[in-house]
């Protein structure tokens, strides 16, 4: 067997998770990298208006892919250059999700996606304060130096599952999977006549409301902290929030209690405090792993860093990042 796997990243336009207006892949064979590609597309028609949200992190811009072709047209070469391989990603989730999303509201059939989230594997294999691609990247030994950038991404995520293969001694990306004990993914097969998926049906719903984003709500008053439901036993067990004991701190885009409940249908168990139980802490107020550099961090943020400090192995996720792992609004990790 060998270590045989094309690594993926995208970045959509706006809140539909289907949205992609770029993709970076990056083909390895036998523990190597011998094949990249990267395009500009826009995205589907109907689905392709850029949120300046994205904008602010992707950097691409609607005039920057008014002569690329449209993601359906792009499509037969995605799944060409996959072909049979496991397709790798950092929030696999998230990016096989794309794939299929961009089909559904394209009305493209898409086959059976089989993935593996080097977010969950990262996990496993290191102990970082941030599991946020660019502390992953760094850890492997090959630092991120246009992060957001699809191509840029998709290699450092290749270099972090080379490399977390390399440590644990395997030889395969199912080895790897199975010595880390990181279950794969699986995003089923669609044909047009086939049901919707969550995120095309509530992006068609926005659409006919006169809506181009998702509905947010009125954020005028922070919600309270709210009841903590309870996990989704049922949720697929490669998502990388499943099995996390997760809290949130500090001012999100959407109420407290809805960001619990988008965790808990993906498996995790929200609290509202940091305990030793705690495994993930969501920051809002505009935070991103780099403050972790600066110390422009919340009460609970600092609490956790102590945690880490005696040992708890416990990360601390950006909302962009979280968003991203829920399909909330299509941002990049």
């Amino acid at each position: 067997m060998a270590l045989d796997f094309t690594a993926v990243d995208f970045e959509t336009a706006n809140g539909f998770i289907g949205s992609a207006c770029s993709v970076g892949l990056v083909k390895v064979r036998s523990g190597r990298i011998v094949e990249t590609e990267q395009w500009l597309m826009k995205p589907p028609a109907g689905f392709d208006h850029f949120d300046p949200r994205n904008v602010s992190i992707h950097h691409i811009t609607a005039d920057m892919v008014i002569d690329a072709p449209r993601v359906d047209e792009k499509l037969p070469d995605l799944l060409d250059f996959v072909g049979s391989d496991v397709l790798v990603a950092h929030n696999s989730a998230f990016d096989s999700g794309v794939i299929r999303a961009a089909s559904e509201a394209s009305e493209r059939p898409v086959p059976e996606i089989a993935h593996l989230c080097t977010v969950k594997l990262s996990r496993k294999a290191y102990d970082l304060p941030s599991y946020s691609l660019p502390f992953v990247a760094e850890e492997a030994g090959h630092p991120i130096e246009n992060h957001h950038e699809a191509l840029a991404d998709s290699v450092a995520c290749a270099w972090a599952m080379i490399d977390m293969a390399e440590r644990s001694g395997t030889a395969s990306v199912l080895q790897t999977a199975d010595h880390y004990r990181v279950g794969l993914g699986l995003t089923q097969a669609w044909s047009p006549g086939d049901a919707l998926s969550r995120a095309t049906r509530d992006a068609q719903g926005w659409l006919a409301s006169g809506n181009p984003l998702p509905l947010q709500g009125d954020f005028g008053n922070w919600p309270q902290e709210g009841p903590n439901p309870q996990p989704n036993l049922d949720a697929d067990p490669s998502h990388p929030l499943y099995g996390q004991v997760i809290v949130f701190t500090g001012n999100l885009s959407l109420p407290r209690p809805q960001a619990k409940e988008m965790a808990a249908q993906h498996g995790a168990q929200c609290a509202s405090r940091v305990t030793r139980a705690t495994t993930a802490l969501v920051v809002g107020d505009g935070f991103v792993p780099q403050d972790l550099a600066t110390g422009r961090l919340t009460n609970k943020a600092k609490h956790v860093l102590r945690l880490r400090d005696k040992g708890q192995r416990v990360s601390i996720i950006s909302e962009g990042e979280f968003l991203q792992m829920v399909g909330g609004f299509g941002l990049t990790a």
